[in-house]
């Protein structure tokens, strides 16, 4: 499997690399984003470990210019143990998070794991099960307890983004990218209307919704019922 790290202290990039090659991957590097962005279309990586601090742009800013255009699995890597910095990292759509100094042995351990988690979810990606809601990526259907429910095409992206990711909370900049993508004039709060409409189709008390839940203050996530 191919790797992509992005590093602009050379003694972090080399030891990773020598690692993870021990390991069996195949390693590109990368110092900066115009370089990283540049190796992810050509070399197509099967995972990203990214630097948060980086020159010109910074490594959230390249995992959000990312996760428009791939679903590339992202391990950030920060020399800052700030609780924040990791929320904003898997928010943005990271995989995993780790912070340095961290031992060489735990980072290819999380490698690993990352790659692993990744290969199951696309053989499990064409049919999403979670709890009482049947989600069918193939014949683009959702059912609920069995009996097929019609949704648009966004309102399907929508729910089947944010079952993917149970108790994991998304503000609506978020969901905008990954579900909207670049699509000029969208705001906000085209979120929150999708949002009362999948309700009214999912929930049994749109007025007191139990499974796509709003976070006051931040944005909506998923809770899995079963």
């Amino acid at each position: 499997m191919k790797i992509l790290l992005v590093d602009d202290e050379l003694p972090i990039l080399e030891a990773i690399a020598y690692n993870l090659k021990k390991e069996g991957y195949t390693v590109i590097t990368a110092t900066d984003a115009a370089q990283c962005l540049e190796e992810t279309r050509q070399e197509k990586p099967d995972l990203i470990v990214l630097d948060v601090m980086l020159p010109s742009m910074s490594g959230f800013d390249i995992c959000k210019t990312l996760r428009k255009q791939s679903d590339v699995p992202i391990i950030m890597l920060t020399a800052r143990a700030d609780e924040t910095d990791r929320v904003v990292g898997l928010e943005l759509g990271a995989d995993d998070y780790v912070t340095k100094p961290f031992n060489m042995r735990e980072l290819v351990a999380r490698v690993k794991s990352v790659l692993r988690r990744s290969a199951q979810g696309e053989l499990e990606s064409e049919i999403l099960v979670v709890g009482k809601i049947r989600i069918d990526s193939t014949r683009h259907e959702v059912a609920i307890n069995g009996e097929t429910i019609t949704v648009s095409p966004r309102e399907f992206e929508l729910l089947r983004f944010l079952a993917s990711h149970p108790g994991q909370v998304f503000s609506r900049q978020v969901l905008l990218d990954r579900v909207w993508g670049t699509e000029a004039f969208v705001e906000e709060r085209t979120v929150d209307v999708h949002m009362r409409w999948l309700r009214e189709k999912i929930e049994d008390n749109p007025s007191q919704p139990e499974q796509i839940v709003t976070v006051r203050g931040v944005g909506y996530k998923f809770v899995n019922r079963d």
